[in-house]
């Protein structure tokens, strides 16, 4: 049994698995986020946070590969650092002033930003079994949401949390088609590298006086955000390196099974008939975008 579950794996492309590495990384970051904002923490020290966290973690990842930090198109290097810092800054804004099902909903419409973006771009056509894939997983994530999309909620939602978490998906679309085209030329420390130096000033700069002296705990939070949102960054790269745009990101919808598991496991949330038939379509998805002959 163990030899087919290795089999099993080996069949799994290698840009999957690194999609679902990235996943996971970005659900316990969320969490993590989740956690900081309700406690009164702003975002932008989240942002800043992490981003000093993934600059150390970063560089010394370039050290190791004793390469330089610059990289060759330094343009685009710093267009996908400000893309990501934007986006970054927007989903947090919206993961902590919208009810988390909402901003998920919201945030993760970026598969078909970038899908699009890609298309346009860097001419990659969009496959039927991507296509599908996003049709599924789109459907899936209104379903796992519908029962608290009602009408008090929609009502007393900010505008502007609605608008970030939309603007944080067509950030994140734009930034991985960035990625995409700079995984030709650059390598992806670099490419990660560029995210936290440009995010850091721009977050530390718009936080101000508007700092807030974290406990000891709250520390430990922000450490584990930029660890985890280091290991989605590193897992989306790399996907995004060996795999189609449009392709990869659409199993970044698998992230919504790893955050209904750790909500079960953190916070004792126990997951509705509603998340659990939105959850099989969500697989669903991913395994025809898996499994489909090209």
């Amino acid at each position: 049994m163990l030899n087919d579950s290795l089999a099993l794996t080996q069949r799994i492309p290698p840009g999957v698995r690194f999609m679902l590495l990235s996943a996971l990384g970005f659900a316990l970051m969320g969490a993590c986020v989740k956690a900081l904002g309700t406690a009164g923490i702003p975002v932008l020290e989240i942002v800043a946070a992490r981003s000093l966290v993934s600059l150390v973690i970063s560089y010394a990842d370039i050290r190791r590969k004793h390469i330089s930090p610059w990289g060759h198109r330094k343009s685009l290097l710093v267009l996908r650092g400000v893309l990501g810092a934007l986006a970054l800054m927007a989903v947090f804004y919206s993961v902590t002033t919208l009810p988390l099902a909402q901003a998920t909903v919201l945030q993760y419409t970026y598969p078909t930003f970038t899908a699009i973006l890609a298309l346009i771009f860097l001419k990659e056509r969009i496959q039927w079994a991507t296509m599908a894939c996003i049709g599924l997983s789109l459907l899936g994530l209104i379903v796992v949401s519908l029962p608290q999309w009602d009408h008090s909620i929609l009502t007393h939602a900010s505008w502007w949390s609605l608008g970030a978490a939309l603007l944080g998906a067509l950030g994140s679309g734009s930034a991985y088609v960035v990625v995409r085209r700079l995984s030709r030329t650059e390598d992806s420390s670099v490419i990660i590298f560029y995210f936290p130096m440009i995010a850091l000033p721009i977050s530390v700069l718009l936080l101000g006086p508007a700092f807030v002296m974290p406990t000891w705990e709250q520390v430990g939070l922000m450490l584990l955000v930029g660890i985890f949102t280091q290991i989605g960054q590193i897992g989306l790269t790399k996907a995004m390196a060996v795999e189609q745009a449009g392709k990869a990101s659409a199993y970044a919808y698998i992230q919504v099974i790893f955050s209904t598991l750790l909500g079960f496991l953190w916070f004792g949330e126990i997951p509705t008939l509603w998340t659990l038939l939105g959850g099989v379509l969500i697989i669903a998805g991913a395994l025809i975008n898996t499994l489909w002959k090209r």
